[in-house]
């Protein structure tokens, strides 16, 4: 039973690997959804552990329709975090008609250079998610992390038995089960998906902030984000996720 934890810091990292992660996917800014981590922070986890890390290959916030030079540079971000110790990518592209994007989405995966790989949650916007899983096989994706084109893997029980069904039928990716996740959510799908045995979650806390003096108004960002708190993995309910998968084992 696969336990991928989402991190954005060397911290959560830390905590990460504390409470049992068998893999991180490794990002920046987890409050825009994800994107393409710093290649040093992929050097202080190193430096510390031999962990699986499979970076994530997103430019910028949005849609996952992507502009010609976009993919030039997510494919140089890919060969960057591959030489500073990445295992594997998460990577993914859609066209405007919501169909996998196959012809970029292989020169991602060709820039990857045999590491693993998995397609992001762009399956759960895309027009049709087993269609876009089968294509995801043929480009020799080994996972796809999904909600089960839902806002929550809860929310999305139907369509992910429909995968995890093409899964066992196909002999295809692994269905890496992500939003919302955990130890309850792992226990509460496990009686509706029996065949589920990969979960993705962060597992975050909020942590006060450590600032003494704070400037009310001044927004460094959208309005209405708090620079006050920040947002860090917590090793307790990664444990507790972990433990749930171990017992299921």
């Amino acid at each position: 039973m696969l336990l991928e934890v989402c991190v954005d810091s060397l911290a959560s990292a830390r905590a990460a690997i504390a409470g049992g992660a068998d893999r991180l996917e490794l990002c920046s800014a987890l409050l825009a959804g994800g994107l393409t981590p710093y290649t040093e922070l992929l050097r202080q986890i190193r430096h510390e552990s031999d962990v699986a890390v499979r970076c994530l290959i997103r430019p910028r916030a949005g849609d996952f329709l992507y502009m010609p030079e976009e993919i030039e540079m997510m494919c140089a971000q890919i060969t960057e975090l591959r030489s500073a110790g990445a295992n594997g990518f998460v990577i993914g592209c859609l066209n405007p008609d919501g169909t996998l994007d196959c012809t970029a989405t292989a020169r991602l995966a060709k820039a990857a250079n045999s590491a693993g790989l998995t397609l992001h949650r762009a399956i759960d916007v895309s027009a049709d998610p087993l269609q876009t899983y089968r294509d995801a096989a043929a480009l020799g994706i080994d996972t796809v992390l999904t909600s089960g084109a839902a806002a929550s893997c809860v929310q999305g029980v139907d369509v992910l038995c429909s995968l995890l069904a093409e899964r066992d039928r196909t002999n295809g990716p692994e269905v890496l089960i992500g939003a919302g996740v955990n130890a309850g959510v792992i226990r509460q799908l496990s009686a509706a998906l029996p065949g589920a045995r990969a979960y993705h979650m962060s597992g975050k806390v909020e942590l006060e902030s450590r600032m003494v003096f704070r400037r009310e108004g001044v927004p460094m960002g959208l309005p209405g984000l708090d620079e006050w708190h920040i947002q860090q993995t917590d090793t307790a309910s990664v444990r507790a996720a972990r433990q749930v998968l171990d017992d299921l084992a």
